[in-house]
């Protein structure tokens, strides 16, 4: 499939989603030798860790939240992140346990109903803390977890709000996280299933500012796209002019998107800049492939 959409739409299109494949890949290697260097050296983490490095650019963009893990955790990051420097001095990695999930082994009703609980990586810091804590106040969770409080509103909401998953207590009741709650393991939770997983209630409605920065990040994706199709075109074409590249980018797009001219005319800057194409010495207006 990633060949013939090589071939379709260009190199272009398909290099973020080829450096993804390779990363789940090398992923999936490097966590076998880890363990395998684990083995060697007699050591054993107290927790089954895996962990997906990611290439910075390939996928789409997430800020890097902090959160303060908890010590068995961090210490079975610490040893992979040696691992990983070790093999690849000069790298750095940057945590993104915003994206993570867990999975967890939870006793209720006096521990004669166990679940096994699966959780994002926010929701886990949550949960660990009621290990020693009969009940925690909003403050507490978020002076002990440094979760965004965007996010631990909504990690709460999840594990105390929602129904049949409500994990937690929360006094008062209502469908919203307040700063002056408190919280509680809900011991009296019961299912009839084994595994339950829990997800993250969605964001609130995005403001102005969040906006402009999905349109950006959406942008940004986009302009490998433009450039593809103009490469394309220009390889097929050798000369055409202005007006006639903008009208067959848009062509050519327009099952996915509606690319804007005047961004057509800045990706088309960019690739003479970079000498995949030059304007013709007689006419401005006409440009020529360079091969």
């Amino acid at each position: 499939m990633l060949v013939k959409l090589k071939t379709e739409c260009g190199y272009q299109f398909t290099s973020k989603l080829e450096s993804m494949f390779t990363d789940i890949k090398t992923s999936r290697d490097m966590m076998a030798d880890f363990k395998a260097r684990l083995a060697e050296k007699g050591e054993e983490l107290p927790l089954d860790l895996s962990v997906q490095v990611l290439t910075t650019g390939s996928w789409p963009t997430q800020s890097s939240s902090k959160c303060v893990l908890p010590r068995e955790l961090e210490a079975a990051c610490k040893s992979f992140q040696d691992f990983y420097l070790t093999a690849h001095s000069g790298r750095r990695l940057s945590w993104q346990t915003n994206m993570g999930t867990a999975d967890l082994k939870a006793a209720f009703n006096g521990g004669r109903e166990k679940h096994e609980i699966t959780v994002s990586t926010y929701q886990m810091v949550i949960l660990l803390l009621f290990n020693d804590a009969e009940e925690l106040s909003y403050r507490e969770v978020a002076e002990a977890t440094e979760i965004p409080p965007a996010d631990l509103k909504r990690s709460l909401q999840s594990l105390a709000c929602a129904k049949g998953k409500n994990v937690l207590r929360k006094e008062p009741m209502s469908k919203e996280v307040e700063e002056t709650d408190k919280f509680s393991f809900n011991d009296a939770f019961t299912s009839k299933l084994y595994k339950i997983k829990i997800g993250t209630v969605s964001a609130q409605k995005e403001g102005e500012v969040e906006k402009q920065e999905t349109r950006h990040k959406v942008e940004e994706d986009r302009k490998p796209q433009i450039e593809a199709a103009i490469v394309r075109i220009m390889k097929a074409r050798k000369r055409l002019d202005h007006n006639s590249v903008v009208s067959e980018v848009t062509r050519q797009l327009a099952a996915r998107f509606l690319p804007n001219p005047a961004v057509i005319k800045k990706r088309i800057e960019s690739l003479i800049e970079r000498e995949f194409l030059e304007r013709d010495p007689t006419d401005r207006k006409v440009y020529v492939y360079l091969a």
